[in-house]
């Protein structure tokens, strides 16, 4: 139910309230300006979105490199390819929440936000599939092994000490 109250708000009064903001640059600065002023928005999304995807690209090729998970890199190369999307979009209201997305001292921002907005989903998914509490044992925040996602102030599970030793190092 609340997906589709979503979707109907995604495809109907999202569209509506652009039109309305338009008209209403229109008027204040006059139609002409206004076209010229969400052509120039339009081409400053695509400058941004080349100059940030290659950075997101960079640090996703760099954590690979390291033998690191490249989850944050993921995430904000997720980020930045929405925020691309709204930003050529034309409207203003989605030019803003493009730029909020895309912009490196505020995509750390929404980065939480859909980490949230993620673990939530997946809880409750796990909790429809008939888990008791939802999530499986030794699975808090929604990650693997304790792991909370880096959320500041979660339970962030045991730690247990080893060493890992790989097949080839092995001897027979």
């Amino acid at each position: 139910m609340l997906m589709r109250v979503l979707l109907l708000v995604a495809f109907v009064a999202v569209p509506l309230a652009e039109v309305y903001f338009i008209i209403q640059v229109g008027q204040v600065i006059g139609g002409w300006w206004t076209l010229a002023l969400l052509i120039a928005i339009g081409a400053l999304g695509s400058w941004l979105v080349r100059r940030e995807g290659r950075r997101v690209w960079q640090a996703l090729t760099g954590a690979l490199g390291n033998g690191q998970l490249p989850d944050r890199e993921v995430l904000d190369a997720g980020l930045v390819l929405v925020g691309g999307t709204l930003m050529l979009t034309p409207g203003f209201l989605s030019d803003i929440v493009g730029l909020f997305v895309i912009l490196p001292p505020t995509r750390p921002l929404a980065r939480r936000v859909l980490t949230r907005l993620l673990g939530r989903r997946l809880q409750r998914q796990m909790g429809r599939v008939g888990m008791p509490g939802g999530i499986p044992g030794g699975m808090r925040g929604g990650m693997p092994g304790g792991v909370s996602g880096g959320m500041p102030g979660q339970d962030r599970g045991p730690v247990v000490e080893g060493e890992v030793v790989d097949r080839d190092d092995r001897r027979p």
